[in-house]
């Protein structure tokens, strides 16, 4: 059944609003939110990225508070990154242009003398990560006393960066009698215990099972012996321009980031390329999300700073360069592409040591990825001694993981090192004795007879 935004019942400026942001269908995650939470319900919502879950709440609060009301805020929204952040108060402005609502996001990277200059101003609707907010808060700058709705976006990442201690002191100086509405991906045992401090009653909604890819989402895996032959099979892949059009590529690290970014910009010039990690300036973020989202470059290149504070409707690729180590971020990464019911494509690279991460995502996902062969033009490299190295005690550390007991082809070897080293100190303290535990044990045998 086709629900239109009007059947919610929003007054003009919103609908007006809505359609000008070129929305006419709601999503799931939007049909089953916006009715509780205009009714005054605490909700959780349980729902990937790329849903329409940020319209799902800001809606009804923008219909809630319905004009500018004071100097202090009336809603506030904490976010996990600064780039989500700025993601949902671009949302709210677009959603909101044809009211005077005030809204304001607040968040690290910059210097705090601005945002407490616009606070100052008045505000209705604070957007913040945990951090700034709670930096803000204890200087004396922000009221809290009138607040009436607290969303947690993104919960399940807030937990994994460790904004719990922060989550609980927000929750000490906010009103006691407000809403609450909880997001996550993901429902963790953290998420339980959160939810069971933070919320009263609430109605769950659950729009897919917990952790599932977009069905508008086609996966594919590569299984790679090493790093040289991702960047072999990443050229022969970007050989085909026409299929690609708008390309998302996810690194673990900034420094792995940096090298598949130096490679394309020597493939395809510095204007086609931009990349995005947490050691760059947070003007250079900007500019770099800004630039793929206005098509001023085809490709960006991405640690998981990035994963959840990207919405945009036409990535038409993700791909995976490395596997995620929190393998949650799997389906937050896929979720850059197949939004607003687009079809989108998410290439994983898996190297031998990955291969442990993928079968944990599998098993989150309750999916498995189809595994595609090696394209014949792609040269497949001699992995190198140290990278072999690398990855067999990656995979010696997950085998511990698992199971504790556990020792190991690189413990059995020093252990044995350990031994020719103790046998041959003996030797040379005691130059009379043969070396080594032999010779030991046939002098002890020999006494006793």
């Amino acid at each position: 059944m086709v629900v239109n935004f009007a059947d919610f019942k929003f007054n003009r400026q919103i609908l007006d609003a809505v359609a000008e942001a070129g929305y006419t269908e709601a999503t799931p995650i939007q049909q089953k939110a916006i009715p509780p939470i205009l009714n005054g319900q605490d909700v959780m919502g349980i729902a990937q990225t790329g849903t329409g879950k940020t319209a799902a709440y800001v809606l009804p609060i923008i219909m809630r508070l319905k004009y500018a009301q004071g100097d202090h805020a009336r809603a506030l929204i904490v976010a996990p990154t600064r780039e989500l952040a700025m993601q949902i108060e671009e949302n709210i402005k677009a959603f909101a242009t044809n009211t005077d609502l005030r809204v304001i996001a607040l968040y690290g990277g910059l210097g705090p003398k601005t945002q407490i200059e616009q606070v100052k101003k008045g505000v209705d609707i604070i957007v913040a990560t945990p951090g700034r907010f709670m930096d803000i808060y204890l200087a004396g700058h922000l009221v809290t006393k009138l607040l009436q709705v607290l969303v947690l976006d993104e919960a399940d990442k807030m937990m994994d960066m460790g904004f719990m201690p922060q989550i609980n002191r927000i929750l000490e100086v906010v009103p006691r009698k407000r809403q609450n509405l909880l997001f996550s991906a993901t429902m963790s045992d953290k998420i339980h215990q959160l939810s069971g401090n933070f919320l009263e009653n609430p109605t769950i909604i659950e729009v897919s099972p917990q952790a599932t890819p977009a069905q508008t989402v086609n996966q594919q895996l590569y299984h790679v012996p090493n790093i040289k032959t991702k960047i072999n099979l990443l050229k022969t892949l970007l050989a085909k321009p026409d299929d690609i059009t708008k390309l998302l590529i996810f690194c673990k690290t900034r420094v792995t980031a940096e090298d598949v970014y130096k490679f394309l910009t020597r493939k395809f010039g510095e204007k086609e390329v931009k990349v995005l990690h947490a050691n760059k300036g947070q003007n250079t973020r900007i500019n770099s999300i800004n630039a793929f989202k206005n098509d001023e470059v085809k490709i960006l290149v991405a640690t998981d700073v990035a994963s959840r504070g990207i919405d945009v409707s036409d990535v038409s690729h993700v791909i995976n360069f490395d596997v995620p180590f929190v393998i949650e971020d799997y389906v937050h990464r896929i979720g850059r592409t197949g939004r607003a019911l687009q079809s989108g494509e998410a290439i994983t690279f898996c190297t031998p040591s990955e291969e442990y991460y993928i079968r944990k995502i599998e098993k989150l996902i309750r999916q498995t990825i189809p595994v595609f062969p090696l394209p014949e033009d792609v040269f497949v490299e001699e992995t190198p001694y140290e990278e072999r190295q690398d990855q067999a005690k990656e995979i010696d550390l997950q085998k511990r993981k698992d199971d504790p007991d556990f020792k190991g082809a690189f413990h059995e070897k020093k252990t044995l090192n350990q031994r020719k080293k103790f046998d041959a100190a003996r030797a040379k303290a005691n130059p009379n004795s043969k070396a080594g535990t032999k010779s030991r044990s046939n002098k002890s045998f020999k006494k006793k007879r």
